[in-house]
């Protein structure tokens, strides 16, 4: 097992904070690779596919350390559904989750740039929301918080405040499932163990 450097393909505030909280040594690189959310693919399927597109695009760029690409959606009455495009579509999106349960999936890529290792995984956790006025809607989503999270909510902000029971892993529906990116890792021959976080002092 060696300490590697790790590059986190995604300019995301609540991954970088989970990727520290996992003591990981990493630098972010923002993927350029254009997420298309209409492939003929299983939710799965799709989850893997988009996150190995981010992490391949950053890879090329670098000739040693692991790169991480992940990208989350929520998949509800069977659509897949990203970041709402206005503050409408988040208000529409929110009013359909109302007392109805929902799956977020998200997808795990990770390339080993020297070795050019590849693993690919994804995690799916269900939540649901407890019913929902049209007022506390809007106010939510005048707060801003919505709009740059997938199903138009942020589980660890504001909107736990309509979230009444969460069945699997609760990162996941943040966008990083820790317990995957770690065995991810340890498949990659990273300890994170040995990282500067973890040495007792």
């Amino acid at each position: 097992m060696v300490k590697q450097k790790i590059i986190l393909a995604s300019t995301s505030p609540r991954r970088k904070e989970l990727a520290q909280q996992m003591g990981l040594d990493f630098e972010i690189v923002p993927s350029s690779y254009e997420e298309d959310m209409t492939l003929d693919l299983s939710p799965k399927e799709l989850a893997k596919t988009l996150a190995y597109g981010k992490a391949k695009d950053v890879a090329g760029k670098f000739d040693e350390g692991i790169v991480i690409g992940i990208d989350t959606f929520v998949v509800f009455n069977g659509k897949k559904l990203g970041k709402p495009k206005s503050k409408q579509q988040a208000i529409d999106m929110l009013k359909s989750f109302s007392g109805k349960s929902q799956e977020v999936y998200s997808g795990i890529a990770l390339i080993d740039c020297k070795t050019k290792k590849e693993i690919k995984d994804f995690e799916v956790t269900t939540l649901k929301f407890r019913k929902m006025n049209d007022e506390e809607i809007k106010k939510y989503v005048e707060t801003g918080e919505p709009m740059d999270k997938a199903g138009a909510y942020a589980v660890q902000g504001l909107s736990s405040i309509f979230i009444e029971k969460v069945n699997g892993c609760y990162q996941n529906i943040v966008g990083f499932p820790i317990h995957k990116i770690y065995q991810s890792l340890t498949k990659l021959g990273v300890d994170i163990f040995e990282y500067e976080r973890w040495q007792a002092k």
